[in-house]
C-alpha cells in the first residue's frame, strides 16, 4: 500500500456568497491542491453555485452555512422567499447535489491522506442561543446543543483515521470574547464569544477519545470588522494541545483590481499530522499566484495562543 501523501496541500474556501465560477475550479486544479474544504455560505440557497462546486474534480468536503438555508430556516427568511416553497425545497436540492461530500453532521474518510474530515452543525448562525428550532427539529430531529454535540461526536467516532480535521461554518465557543477575536461579535452591542458551544463540546470529547486534531477550520465571521477598519479579525489561534483554529472568511473572495480579476483561496499545509503553514493566496486570470499573505508558520509565533 502506498504511504499517504506528505505534505498535504489543502485549500480552505471561505464564505463564497455567490462568488464561485468554473474558473475557480480550474484555479484550484492549476495550483496543485490535494484537498478542498468548503465552509459554506455558497449563496442564498444558490443551486447554481452548489452545482459548480459539485463539479470540482478534486477530493473535497463541504458543510452548509446560514445563507444556504436563508429562505427556509427562519420565519423571517420564509417571508422573504422569492420562490414557491410548496413546490421547491432548495435546501434539500443542495444536500442532494453534494451527496457524500457534504459532511455536515457527518464524516468523510480520505485514506490517501490518512485523515478524516468531520463536519459540525450545518446552517449555523452562531451564538449562545438555540436558533431556528423548528428547522432543526424537522430536518435533523434535534432540539438542543446537546443533541447536536452527540451527532458530531458520533460521526467522529466512526472515522477510519485518527487524524481528524473539523470543518464548520461557524467556529467553536471558547476562542475569545473580544469583537476582533476569531469568533467575536463585532456588531452592536459589540463583544462576546459567538462561537458554537456544541462544536466546542464535540471537539473536546473527540480529543479526549485519543484522536489527533491538527486543524479546525470555519468561516462565517468575516475578516473585515464592522466596528473598525483599523485592524482585521484574528484569523488563527493555537490551543495548548497544538490544534490550529483557522477562520477562512476573507470576503469578498473575488475582486476586480484595475483590469484584473483576482480570486482568493486559503492554503493550509499539513505535514506529519500537524499544520505547518496557512496563507491566503490571490490568483489572477491565468490562475497563477499574484500575492500571498502568510497567517501562520509553525516556526514563527502564532497570532494568538489560548490555554
Amino acid at each position: 500500500m502506498d504511504r499517504p501523501k506528505n505534505p498535504i496541500k489543502i485549500a480552505v474556501i471561505g464564505d463564497i456568497h455567490g462568488q464561485w465560477e468554473i474558473e475557480d475550479n480550474l484555479a484550484l486544479e492549476h495550483n496543485g491542491v490535494d484537498l478542498a474544504l468548503f465552509v459554506g455560505d455558497f449563496g442564498n440557497e444558490s443551486i447554481e453555485v452548489v452545482k459548480r462546486i459539485a463539479a470540482l474534480n478534486l477530493p473535497k468536503a463541504t458543510v452548509f452555512g446560514n445563507h444556504d438555508a436563508w429562505y427556509t430556516a427562519s420565519e423571517w427568511g420564509r417571508k422573504q422567499c422569492p420562490y414557491d416553497r410548496s413546490k421547491e425545497d432548495r435546501v434539500q436540492q443542495q444536500i442532494d447535489l453534494l451527496g457524500k461530500i457534504n459532511v455536515s453532521f457527518g464524516k468523510l474518510d480520505f485514506p490517501e491522506f490518512n485523515l478524516s474530515v468531520v463536519g459540525s452543525r450545518p446552517f449555523s448562525w452562531g451564538g449562545p442561543n438555540w436558533r431556528n428550532k423548528g428547522f432543526y427539529l424537522d430536518r435533523y430531529g434535534i432540539k438542543s446543543f446537546e443533541d447536536s454535540t452527540s451527532i458530531i461526536t458520533a460521526a467522529a467516532e466512526q472515522t477510519k483515521h485518527d487524524n481528524i480535521i473539523f470543518l464548520g461554518h461557524n467556529g467553536p465557543f471558547g476562542l475569545g470574547d473580544r469583537p476582533e477575536d476569531i469568533c467575536g461579535k463585532d456588531w452592536q452591542p459589540i463583544g462576546g464569544d459567538y462561537g458554537d458551544p456544541d462544536f466546542a463540546d464535540a471537539i473536546s470529547k473527540v480529543r479526549h477519545s485519543g484522536k489527533n486534531i491538527p486543524l479546525v477550520t470555519f468561516g462565517h465571521m468575516h475578516h473585515n470588522l464592522r466596528h473598525t477598519q483599523e485592524r482585521s479579525r484574528t484569523a488563527v489561534v493555537r490551543d495548548e494541545t497544538g490544534t490550529i483554529y483557522y477562520n477562512s472568511a476573507k470576503v469578498p473572495r473575488v475582486i476586480q483590481q484595475g483590469d484584473r480579476i483576482l480570486r482568493n483561496f486559503s492554503i493550509v499545509s499539513l505535514e506529519n499530522g500537524a499544520v505547518s503553514q496557512i496563507s491566503i493566496i490571490w490568483v489572477g486570470q491565468d490562475f497563477n499566484v499574484v500575492s500571498e499573505e502568510v497567517f501562520y508558520n509553525c516556526d514563527e509565533k502564532v497570532s494568538k495562543i489560548i490555554s
